[in-house]
């Protein structure tokens, strides 16, 4: 909502920049909490590829959460930010020696396991340290998800994890290692999902599993279920807040969970997607042969979804409240593809006007380039712009 966002600060600051509303981030993570604190045993890891700015680190490690990372630089962004390593849990399917070494220096939960070359490297670098590794195994468990095709990461096709039949495998080889300790399994589907269906399969597929190694006496001690959970890009104002009350409960009702077993979630979108705008100036308003565009100052290199997924971000005229009409709305990038929305209705545009592109809280800022020369666009919060 156009009331919500403080315009007249907006004007002084030098575009595009990130907005970040902390006051819905703080009432996500409440929200969270609120729900996995009804079951005891669930624990929220947030996925910092989402969004890696500092203070909204802050904000989200002063409220009790761990942190999913998928880098060694993930990782020191973590420590700085205040997140215990102890809370910290490390996925990645090409994990450097570097990566593996900081988390075993700075003594992070578990490693996230995706082959048995990895393994079999974490031992030796665990090794040299005269350290135990504590592994989780990340099983591809060939679930497909309603969602778009480069952010679906379950099926056999894709590039992670170890596959099912491997599974019983890579745990006895890790029992035979001196400095690894196996401690959970681990699975993520994909991202931007919807419809709590895809997380009922992956339950029915966790229990089937688990009910394979029991027969083989073997016991986990940590179920991880990655993430996944999407937010309504099409209405920012009207859904705020992701459905976190029927997501938890899913896995309440569908995974068979064995007594001590903890539960581990790596929420990443759902945390920070709808607190996040990319605010931009209008350059120049363009009448071509068939359409109108729009032409602002932020581009594909500040955010990047709709070019790369064919993502959908909801646009407001903030200066204007003129009848709607239809626009391309475009970047200065050398590039066809820097379009964010074609034919879209916004309160009539002119040179100056500031817009905001919502729900770009996550991967907006953290894929951000630097392309034809391009300055990174800066984040500020609430508290900023107070």
């Amino acid at each position: 909502m156009k009331d919500s966002f403080p315009i007249e600060k907006f004007k002084t600051v030098k575009t595009p920049f990130y907005y970040y509303d902390t006051d819905l981030l703080r009432k996500t993570l409440d929200k969270i909490k609120s729900e996995t604190d009804k079951y005891g045993n669930y624990h929220v890891h947030y996925a910092i590829k989402a969004n890696a700015n500092r203070k909204i680190l802050r904000i989200i490690s002063a409220a009790g959460f761990g942190a999913d990372c998928v880098s060694g630089g993930e990782i020191k962004a973590c420590l700085d930010a205040g997140f215990p390593a102890d809370k910290i849990v490390f996925a990645g399917v090409g994990k450097s020696d570097w990566d593996i070494n900081l988390g075993l220096d700075a003594g992070i939960d578990y490693f996230n396991v995706e082959s048995i070359p990895e393994l079999e490297i974490i031992n030796q670098l665990a090794g040299e340290k005269d350290k135990v590794a504590r592994v989780s195994f990340r099983i591809n468990p060939n679930v497909g998800a309603h969602t778009h095709a480069n952010i679906t990461t379950g099926l056999a096709e894709n590039k992670f994890g170890i596959a099912m039949s491997d599974m019983e495998k890579v745990i006895e080889i890790a029992a035979s290692l001196q400095h690894i300790e196996f401690v959970g399994l681990h699975f993520h589907i994909g991202s931007q999902i919807l419809e709590m269906e895809d997380f009922m399969v992956l339950c029915n597929r966790i229990n089937e599993l688990q009910a394979q190694l029991e027969r083989r006496h073997i016991q986990v001690q940590n179920i991880n279920v990655g993430g996944g959970l999407g937010i309504d890009y099409q209405h920012p104002n009207e859904v705020p807040l992701p459905n976190f009350e029927d997501y938890f409960q899913t896995y309440r009702k569908r995974l068979n969970l064995r007594p001590d077993q903890q539960l581990h979630f790596e929420l990443g979108r759902s945390v920070v997607g709808q607190c996040g705008s990319l605010i931009t100036n209008v350059l120049y308003v363009k009448q071509a042969t068939y359409k109108q565009f729009v032409i602002v100052d932020a581009g594909m290199t500040d955010l990047i979804r709709p070019a790369l997924y064919q993502a959908f971000h909801y646009i407001e005229n903030l200066s204007s409240n003129e009848t709607k009409e239809t626009y391309d709305v475009v970047g200065p990038i050398c590039e066809s593809s820097d379009v964010f929305v074609k034919a879209f209705g916004l309160n009539r545009c002119h040179r100056g006007d500031i817009l905001a592109l919502r729900s770009a809280g996550a991967y907006g800022e953290a894929m951000s380039s630097g392309y034809n020369c391009r300055e990174l666009p800066k984040g500020y919060t609430t508290e900023d712009l107070a």
